[in-house]
């Protein structure tokens, strides 16, 4: 079944847009026009994505991402306007997996759309071999994608569970910027520095006692992040 794609956005013209371009690649869309319906619209019909829209009424793309986050992890992308910085940091730091400035092209929301499914489809697949990874506190059941911090269940974005895998494939070593982004996000995101950043902290706020002093998830300066083996 092609995944469904639900569009929140209250400018006609966008809606049309992404519409028409969506199920011109093979996606069947819903669509709400405010944040409130958005999360009535997730939790009574589980889209496969959520395009969403910041500024809208009744409640806006912000409080309709939290308020996701609080039951779902389905892949969101924000959509903010141009050259706020901030409203992209925000809408990050709330759960969403990417984001979209406007005015954008056709092209540009299918690429991203293709990207955040992507990541979605391909973030369980990996180390399936193995069934429990444990890292002090921290301990992943890998079969059924699920984390635990000190016996209490994470609750993890797709996104931000693909770039936890990178650190569990690669104890010890250190992974540059640019790798996790590629890895993670794919060739086109690999300048994208903000979005690693903002996901990396998202991450330590979640799976470390002290996000300031991490343990799980730790900076090598000047050269990437390394999740350390326990002999270290």
């Amino acid at each position: 079944m092609n995944a469904r794609i639900l569009i929140v956005d209250d400018e006609p013209r966008y809606v049309r847009l992404m519409e028409a371009n969506l199920i011109t690649d093979g996606y069947q869309v819903m669509k709400a026009t405010n944040g409130q319906e958005a999360v009535q619209m997730v939790a009574d019909h589980s889209p496969d994505l959520v395009i969403l829209d910041v500024m809208m009424p009744v409640m806006d793309g912000f409080a309709a991402c939290e308020r996701i986050r609080e039951f779902s992890n389905v892949p969101v992308i924000i959509v903010t306007a141009k050259g706020e910085e901030r409203d992209r940091v925000r809408g990050l730091d709330l759960g969403a997996d990417d984001y979209i400035v406007k005015p954008f092209s056709a092209t540009e929301i299918l690429a991203r759309v293709r990207a955040v499914l992507r990541r979605t489809i391909h973030s369980g697949q990996q180390l399936s071999q193995a069934a429990i990874f444990t890292h002090g506190s921290l301990r992943i059941d890998l079969a059924r994608a699920e984390v635990f911090r000190e016996n209490k269940m994470v609750f993890l974005s797709a996104t931000e569970y693909r770039l936890l895998l990178q650190f569990v494939q690669s104890v010890g070593k250190v992974i540059s910027a640019d790798q996790l982004l590629q890895d993670v996000w794919g060739d086109e995101y690999r300048d994208d520095k903000e979005i690693l950043w903002v996901s990396i902290s998202r991450l330590r706020q979640k799976l470390e006692k002290d996000p300031r002093e991490p343990r799980h998830i730790v900076t090598r300066s000047g050269l990437g992040y390394t999740m350390p083996s326990l002999e270290e």
